[in-house]
């Protein structure tokens, strides 16, 4: 069991990849690779050597559509963007209005400390000054009242003159005292409004770490970002500009080339046409009608759309009977006309074409005669270019082969088996035999049988 190909094993979908590059098989049936239109504009394509063009095309309108994904992704996300933008701003100006600078903060502490140690020291020599001095309640002026009452003392009692003496001195010590103090506390600088100043400072510096980075060094890393941001976002407007500018002038070259391409493709679908047709005639279909269309592309809305191929929608149309209408190649429903389609196109299309084999299943399907000598002239006359395998009941083709396969089927021990036999010489003489009169033997269908197989041997 399985299929190996060169010892490989393939499943059944890899065979199916693989053989679809080496071979083009047209059963009776089936709707090979040429019923589908896709391949209808790379036949024309290929007829009229606007391959390379095409290719070209097919990229530019890749890259558009690309550029244009990205143009929507940007408006998708300019809203977002705006917002930013303007929290960056006013975070901008916030900082340069209040202009922090690195280390700062430390000598504003600092400062502080002694502005507040200062307003307790001028506070204290108030009040120092104030309990030594003259004022009411001052210790001078209670010392004065008390100096006046010992002189009337001493006047009358002697007894406390050394005291009186000492009371003197204390007062002129005491005098000095309050004249230090007062000399000393206007000496004292102290502002309440530097004070003032400082704390404010400190607590605008602590608003901004508050709110853009816990130091004034990440403070002013966050105020360099966002200037980078602002000038990023200002970038992005103008590549967005650049981009809606990209996408016009893509958008012309891609249209057109697809117009020139266009009016190529309906130059050559003509001559496309005639030759088929042409073709069709000598393959015994003379009241056929085969057209190549080339129709403006609809897009999703029903309007005229280019896509990566062009702004065309190619197919060919043929009508199997006079005075029928054209249809779509797949609708046909003979068998043998849409082999004998098939041929012709292949015919046609034989140098241009890029697969290496094709086989022709029942090709013959009611035919005789002079047609059946046509498809064998065709047949042989691709076969110089292609490798072609035909399965046939029809003796005027098979004596055009080189190599000439019988397939027998055979019962043996209740079991179907297929044999194939290379028929050669002799053999080939009665197999042609036996296709002309179902007889091996018979003299006349032997002679007939010889007179094709050297009348063919001799235009080879």
């Amino acid at each position: 069991g399985g299929t190996y190909v060169q010892s490989t094993p393939m499943t059944r979908n890899d065979l199916n990849e693989l053989t679809g590059l080496m071979f083009d098989i047209h059963g009776q049936h089936e709707h090979q690779s040429l019923l589908s239109e896709e391949n209808h504009r790379r036949v024309l394509d290929r007829f009229a050597g606007l391959e390379d063009r095409v290719a070209q095309l097919r990229s530019d309108f890749t890259e558009l559509s690309s550029l244009k994904k990205r143009f929507q992704h940007m408006e998708a996300n300019e809203r977002q963007r705006l917002r930013e933008m303007d929290i960056l701003q006013f975070a901008v100006r916030e900082i340069e209005e209040a202009q922090p600078k690195n280390g700062e903060e430390d000598g504003l502490e600092t400062e502080k400390r002694v502005l507040s140690q200062h307003e307790r020291l001028f506070a204290s020599l108030d009040e120092l000054y104030d309990a030594v001095a003259e004022n009411q309640g001052g210790a001078l002026s209670q010392i004065r009242t008390a100096r006046g009452a010992m002189d009337t003392v001493t006047s009358i009692d002697d007894g406390l003159t050394d005291a009186a003496h000492r009371l003197d001195d204390l007062l002129y010590e005491l005098e000095d005292v309050a004249e230090t103090i007062h000399h000393h506390r206007s000496g004292i600088q102290f502002s309440p409004e530097r004070l003032e100043e400082v704390e404010s400072r400190l607590s605008l510096l602590h608003r901004l770490e508050k709110k853009y980075g816990s130091t004034i060094a990440e403070v002013l890393e966050y105020y360099e970002e966002a200037k980078a941001q602002i000038d990023g976002f200002q970038t992005w407007e103008q590549d967005k500009e650049q981009l809606r500018e990209d996408i016009r002038e893509r958008e012309q070259s891609v249209l057109r080339q697809a117009q020139e391409l266009s009016a190529k493709r309906r130059a050559a679908a003509g001559a496309l046409g005639e030759r088929i047709l042409a073709s069709l005639r000598l393959l015994g279909m003379p009241k056929t009608t085969f057209e190549v269309s080339v129709e403006p592309r609809l897009g999703e809305s029903g309007k005229p759309a280019c896509g990566p191929n062009g702004i065309d929608q190619i197919a060919f149309l043929i009508s199997p009977n006079p005075g029928e209408p054209v249809k779509p190649l797949a609708s046909i429903a003979s068998g043998g006309e849409i082999s004998r389609v098939m041929l012709a196109l292949k015919s046609v299309l034989a140098d241009n074409d890029h697969v290496g084999c094709m086989v022709f299943d029942e090709i013959d399907a009611g035919i005789g005669g002079e047609i059946a000598v046509a498809v064998g002239d065709h047949l042989y006359d691709l076969s110089r270019s292609k490798q072609i395998l035909c399965i046939t009941h029809l003796a005027t083709i098979a004596v055009r082969a080189d190599t000439h396969i019988r397939v027998d089927k055979t019962i043996r021990n209740d079991r179907t088996v297929t044999e194939i036999t290379h028929v050669r010489d002799d053999g080939r003489v009665e197999e042609i035999a036996r296709m002309l009169a179902g007889d091996r033997t018979g003299t006349a269908s032997r002679n007939h049988a010889e007179e094709l197989l050297r009348k063919y041997a001799t235009t080879r």
